[in-house]
């Protein structure tokens, strides 16, 4: 059961981040190699060319949506089997999904989203993956995403609902 402190501040966001463990800095390497890994298999998969992102928005290949749609299909999967079987992380902590309402601003979100992504080439997941192959022009993107974040928090509470 999630005490009542808890639901109001996760309420609003949908998702959970609250452990409760502390670890000594070097705990963080695991996922610096593991992020590693996985930029390694974004450039040798072509997710992060721009030329691939260019073909998916103009319907030229289907590459990049297989992509997308097989790690929808695996994040459906895994949602699934840790809600059927009660998986906790691996320090034993619960996982816990919360409903997210609707609302049109998601829908407008995702419409700047497109946009951003279609002119730049550019998703948040592989930004360093491209800066480290090279693309040093993504710096401006990354830069661009951290105001636009900024901006997202300073004025949400304004925004359409």
């Amino acid at each position: 059961m999630i005490d009542t402190d808890f639901e109001i501040r996760t309420q609003d966001t949908g998702c959970v981040n609250e452990s409760q463990l502390t670890h000594k800095w070097y705990h963080n390497i695991k996922y610096l190699i593991v992020g590693i890994l996985f930029g390694i298999v974004f450039v040798k998969a072509e997710i992060i060319s721009w030329f691939r992102i260019q073909e998916m928005f103009r319907f030229q290949s289907f590459h990049m949506y297989g992509v997308i749609g097989s790690a929808v299909v695996v994040g459906m999967i895994s949602v699934l089997l840790i809600k059927r079987f009660n998986i906790k992380t691996i320090y034993g902590e619960p996982v816990v999904f919360l409903p997210k309402k609707f609302n049109k601003g998601q829908v407008y979100g995702g419409l700047l989203f497109g946009l951003g992504w279609a002119i730049t080439g550019a998703c948040p997941g592989p930004l360093f993956a491209q800066i480290g192959t090279g693309a040093t022009v993504i710096v401006v993107v990354l830069l661009s995403a951290v105001v636009g974040t900024w901006v997202y928090g300073r004025f949400r509470e304004r925004l359409p609902h």
